[in-house]
């Protein structure tokens, strides 16, 4: 999370619109080697105090996750920011992006969860891609998605704490924020320079 309070978002949905959107995060815990990371698509409840995830079971990760307080990142668009876009000289380059951190207690899945979460997951994305029909594990043999289904191991995280950051130059002036604005779109950060214009414009918040 950065220090600045300006990059918080005032938006109570926007951390989970994020999240849904993106589908995908880093999750960071600490094993007996060190900090380890591990990156998956994840399904965030319906009231957004839990995640679920799944790893596959060689990940270093998967045998010390559960009941480990674990952080998950999912990170959204981001871009350098030249000083030479600011009005003033005495400036230095920056990087604007959005990240949202979850933290909370993981636990093991059993298998009817796990299942319920991979059909939870292919519907969600099926829906998006339009396919018709859609993908479901029903098109498979039985036998062989068990025997995938056995080399993945499925996690919920219930979530402890949210922080989220959005910086988009919510601490310059407008006409400073037009002209990055303007730079970042020039530098093919369209997706960014689209949320700077709908998110970033109240000083205080995004």
């Amino acid at each position: 999370m950065h220090p600045n309070s300006a990059f918080r978002p005032r938006q109570d949905y926007l951390a989970e619109l994020l999240v849904r959107e993106i589908g995908f995060a880093a999750i960071f815990a600490g094993t007996p080697d060190g900090p380890r990371v591990a990156h998956a698509p994840v399904v965030l409840s319906d009231d957004r105090s839990s995640l679920q995830f799944h790893l596959a079971r060689g990940n270093v990760l998967t045998r010390h996750l559960a009941g480990a307080n674990a952080l998950a990142v999912v990170q959204g668009p981001n871009a350098y920011v030249s000083a030479s876009w600011y009005a003033d000289a005495d400036q230095v380059p920056t990087w604007n992006y959005i990240a949202v951190e979850m933290e909370g207690m993981a636990r093991k899945l059993d298998d009817a969860e796990l299942i319920a979460q991979l059909d939870t997951l292919s519907a969600r994305h099926e829906a998006r891609v339009g396919a018709n029909p859609p993908w479901t594990r029903d098109k498979m043999n039985p036998a062989l998605f068990s025997k995938m289904t056995g080399a993945i191991t499925g996690f919920e995280m219930r979530i402890a704490a949210w922080r989220p950051t959005v910086k988009l130059s919510q601490n310059k002036s407008a006409e400073e924020r037009a002209r990055v604005i303007e730079g970042i779109e020039a530098t093919g950060h369209g997706a960014l320079a689209q949320l700077m214009r709908h998110l970033g414009g109240d000083r205080e918040g995004a």
